[in-house]
């Protein structure tokens, strides 16, 4: 790997550890950073998913003052999304190369649809009648079906795991998003324990994303509330509509 390949991974590790922290899909960043420096894509998968850990990790951590008080609800969901992570892990070592890079252009398209609608689902869910505690019986399987999406690719999990948490959770929107940030962190981490257990990783490329997340997540976990969601919106929607083209070569 040269310099400018090990500047650009870092710089889309900061990137995306920024956007993971805030939204959601930091993967639509470093993913295509990926193949265009001629990564192959599982490879590609692989590495990104266990070099973002820690900059969820430094998410989650910046977000630690909205945790309080949610100690209970997120040791309820935390098997949920332990669970689906290493499900979704399994499914991207078990199938084919084929089926992943079939499947990825659609996963980044729907995406992109998630978060071009974002604005209209929160306006949605401020107006939806939320339950108090761990949420309805429901959510646990929705978070565990969220955390499968996240073992196997993974970009837009947060605006998931947002959607369903606003949906049933009666919590302020940094609170939900605190609690995404957890969750998040535990399907990224098993999945990458699985990864590393079983598979082929670029360690450099793992560790230069490593670097730029971890400050990432730190900055955009202090400055998110500042950034203007529209510019952040139309930035993942261009970026993953350029992988889908990259992908469909």
């Amino acid at each position: 790997m040269d310099f400018l390949a090990a500047t650009a991974i870092t710089a889309a590790g900061a990137a995306a550890g920024a956007i993971n922290a805030v939204v959601g899909s930091g993967t639509l960043i470093t993913f295509p950073t990926l193949l265009a420096l001629g990564y192959p894509p599982v490879l590609a998968n692989v590495s990104n998913n266990i070099g973002l850990v820690p900059g969820v990790l430094g998410g989650v951590w910046g977000y630690r003052r909205e945790l309080r008080g949610q100690a209970r609800r997120l040791a309820h969901l935390a098997t949920a999304s332990a669970l689906g992570g290493c499900a979704g892990a399994l499914l991207l070592l078990r199938l084919p190369t084929r089926t992943f890079q079939a499947a990825v252009p659609v996963l980044i398209l729907t995406t992109c649809a998630l978060t071009l609608a974002q604005p209209y689902l929160r306006r949605r869910l401020d107006r939806r009648t939320r339950t108090p505690g761990h949420g309805p019986p429901g959510l646990w399987a929705a978070v565990c079906a969220a955390g499968v999406y996240g073992g196997y690719f993974g970009a837009a999990q947060g605006i998931l795991l947002i959607g369903l948490l606003g949906c049933s959770v009666q919590e302020s929107l940094h609170r939900l998003n605190a609690a995404k940030n957890v969750l998040a962190a535990i399907v990224n981490t098993v999945a990458a324990l699985a990864f590393v257990a079983a598979t082929t990783v670029d360690w450099s490329v793992a560790a230069f994303i490593a670097l730029g997340s971890t400050l990432g997540g730190l900055i955009g976990a202090r400055t998110g509330r500042r950034l203007p969601p529209a510019g952040l919106r139309t930035l993942i929607i261009v970026v993953g509509v350029t992988a889908s083209a990259v992908m469909l070569r």
